[in-house]
C-alpha cells in the first residue's frame, strides 16, 4: 500500500485511490522496459478507466433512480429502500484500504478482473432482483467489486507509463471518474424514466464485459509483496457494523422517534463497534484503517471536515432529486438534466483550484469553497418554491454548489496526504477516501430521516438545506488551522 516513487506526483488522483508503487512486476525489469517501448499504454489506459467509469457512474446513477424505486417496491419504506445507497457505501469504505493491499498481495491484474467481475455480477443481479432484500445484498456485491478493481485499476495505469507521464496519465483517470460522476444523473435517470430502475444497473453491462475480455488480454500482472498484507476481516466486519448501525439508527428515527430504544440501541451499538475497532486497530500489524496517520494535526483536521463535508454533499445530491420530483413533479429524465449543471462545474473548477494550491496552499479554497457551498444551500432554503422555475430559482443554486464542491473535495483529497511522508501517500489518500463514503453514509441517512415521508413537504428541504448549511460551515471552520502552502512561502 506504500508508494516509493515520490518523483511522480499524484496530483490529479481520484480522492483516496493512490496505492503502492505498480513497477515491481512479476516479469524481469529488462522486459518490462522492452514491451514498454513497443507497446502504446493508452489500450491499458482505456480498459483501467472503463471501469472507473462504470464505478463512479454507478453511484450517481442511483440517487436519480431513487424515486423510480420508490414506485417500484411501493411496500418497502423509505429507510428500507435506503440501504440500496447506503449497503453499498459502507462495504466499499470499509474494504477500500484492505483490497489495495490484496492487489499488492495477489496482483493487480487478478484483482482488477476478479473486481470487475463481481461488480458486473452483482450489477446484473441487482437489475434482476425482485425484493429489495435481493437488491440490498446484490449491492453489497457491488461494493466488493469496486473496491477490489478502483485500487488495482490506478497501480494498473501507473504501470503502464513511464515516469515522466505519470502525473499526467492519473490526472486523465480521475478526470474520467469526474465525468461519470457528472454524467451518472443524466444519462441514468434517461434510462430509469424510459427503460425502468433496471438500466441504472444493466448500463454497466456492456462496457464492463467489453472491459473484462480486453482487460484478460492486454493487461500484465504485477505484485509487490512487501506492501501487501492479509485481509484484516474483524477490523473490516467492525466497521461494517459500526457504521450500518449507526445509519440503522438514524435512519429509523424518522418513523420511531430519537428517543425510541431501538434507536437508541442502534447508534450506541454503531459507536460501541467502533470504538472496538479502534482498540483492535492499535492491537495489529495491518488494520483495515491504519490509525497512526492521525497522529498528524493537518490530518486529523482534514479527515474531520471530510466527514463533514461528505456528509453535506450526499445530502445535498440527494435531495436535488427528492425536490424535482416530488415538489416540482419533474420526471426522472428532466431531474437528472436538472442536476447536472452542479457536478459539470465541479471538473473546471477543481482544475482552476489544483493550480491555485500549488501556489498558496489549501486553506483558502477549503474555507472559502465550504462558505460558497453553504451559499448554496441558503439559496435553496430561500428562494425555489412550490411552482416550478428551474432557471430563475433553481440554477443560480446549482451554481453556488458546484463551484463549491469543486473547490473542497478535490483540496480535502490533496490536503490530507500534503504532511505525510512519499511511502504513506497511498495508505492516507485511501483512508481519507474511506472516511469521506462514512460521510456519505451519514448523508444518506440524515436525508431519508428529515424527508423520507411519502408525501414530502416543502418544510423538509428547508430541513435538509438547514443542516448541510450547517455542515459546511463546521468544514470551513475545521479547516481554518491547515497550512499546506508550499515551504518557501512559509
Amino acid at each position: 500500500m506504500n508508494r516509493q516513487d515520490a518523483a511522480a506526483p499524484v496530483t490529479g488522483v481520484h480522492p483516496g485511490l493512490a496505492f503502492a508503487d505498480p513497477l515491481v512486476a512479476a516479469s524481469p525489469p529488462a522486459a518490462r522496459v522492452a514491451a514498454g517501448a513497443q507497446r502504446s499504454p493508452w489500450p491499458i489506459f482505456r480498459i483501467a478507466s472503463i471501469a472507473v467509469f462504470l464505478v463512479s457512474i454507478d453511484a450517481t446513477v442511483l440517487y436519480a433512480a431513487f424515486p423510480a424505486l420508490r414506485r417500484a417496491f411501493a411496500d418497502a419504506t423509505p429507510a428500507d429502500l435506503s440501504w440500496v445507497l447506503n449497503a453499498y457505501t459502507v462495504v466499499y469504505a470499509a474494504l477500500l484500504v484492505p483490497a489495495g493491499r490484496l492487489a499488492d498481495l495477489h496482483g493487480r491484474k487478478r484483482m482488477f478482473l476478479a473486481g470487475l467481475g463481481a461488480f458486473l455480477i452483482a450489477s446484473l443481479c441487482c437489475g434482476l432482483a425482485g425484493d429489495v432484500a435481493t437488491l440490498i445484498a446484490m449491492r453489497a456485491l457491488q461494493a466488493v467489486g469496486a473496491a477490489l478493481l478502483l485500487p488495482a485499476s490506478l497501480s494498473i495505469v501507473l504501470a503502464a507509463f513511464p515516469l515522466e507521464n505519470r502525473a499526467v496519465a492519473v490526472s486523465l483517470w480521475g478526470a474520467v471518474s469526474g465525468l461519470a460522476a457528472a454524467l451518472g444523473p443524466s444519462i441514468g435517470s434517461f434510462l430509469v424514466d424510459h427503460w425502468g430502475w433496471q438500466w441504472a444497473f444493466f448500463l454497466n453491462l456492456p462496457l464492463g464485459g467489453y472491459a473484462i475480455w480486453r482487460g484478460a488480454r492486454i493487461l500484465h500482472e504485477s505484485r509487490n509483496p512487501e506492501h501487501g498484507a492479509r485481509l484484516d476481516l474483524i477490523g473490516v466486519a467492525l466497521l461494517i457494523a459500526g457504521a450500518g448501525a449507526i445509519a440503522l439508527g438514524v435512519v429509523r428515527s424518522e418513523s420511531l422517534g430519537w428517543g425510541s430504544p431501538r434507536v437508541v440501541l442502534a447508534i450506541a451499538g454503531g459507536l460501541a463497534a467502533i470504538g472496538l475497532f479502534i482498540a483492535w486497530a492499535r492491537r495489529v500489524p495491518a488494520p483495515a484503517i491504519d490509525l497512526s496517520l492521525f497522529h498528524d494535526r493537518t490530518y486529523r483536521y482534514i479527515n474531520i471536515a471530510t466527514l463533514c463535508f461528505g456528509t453535506a454533499f450526499a445530502m445535498m445530491f440527494f435531495q436535488n432529486f427528492l425536490f424535482t420530483t416530488g415538489i416540482w413533479h419533474y420526471s426522472v429524465a428532466r431531474a437528472g438534466l436538472a442536476a447536472s449543471p452542479g457536478p459539470l462545474l465541479v471538473i473546471p473548477t477543481s482544475i482552476v483550484a489544483g493550480r491555485f494550491a500549488a501556489r498558496a496552499g489549501h486553506k483558502p479554497l477549503l474555507v472559502i469553497g465550504s462558505l460558497v457551498f453553504a451559499a448554496g444551500g441558503v439559496w435553496f432554503s430561500l428562494v425555489p418554491g412550490l411552482e416550478p422555475d428551474y432557471v430563475r430559482t433553481w440554477l443560480p443554486g446549482m451554481v453556488f454548489t458546484g463551484i463549491g464542491v469543486g473547490m473542497v473535495l478535490p483540496s480535502l483529497s490533496a490536503a490530507a496526504v500534503a504532511h505525510l511522508p512519499p511511502a504513506r501517500f497511498g495508505v492516507g489518500s485511501a483512508v481519507n477516501q474511506a472516511v469521506r463514503q462514512m460521510g456519505s453514509v451519514l448523508g444518506v441517512a440524515l436525508t431519508i430521516a428529515i424527508a423520507g415521508r411519502a408525501a414530502i413537504q416543502l418544510s423538509d428541504f428547508h430541513a435538509l438545506c438547514a443542516c448541510w448549511i450547517a455542515l459546511a460551515l463546521v468544514t470551513a471552520v475545521v479547516c481554518a488551522p491547515v497550512d499546506t502552502r508550499p515551504r518557501r512561502i512559509r
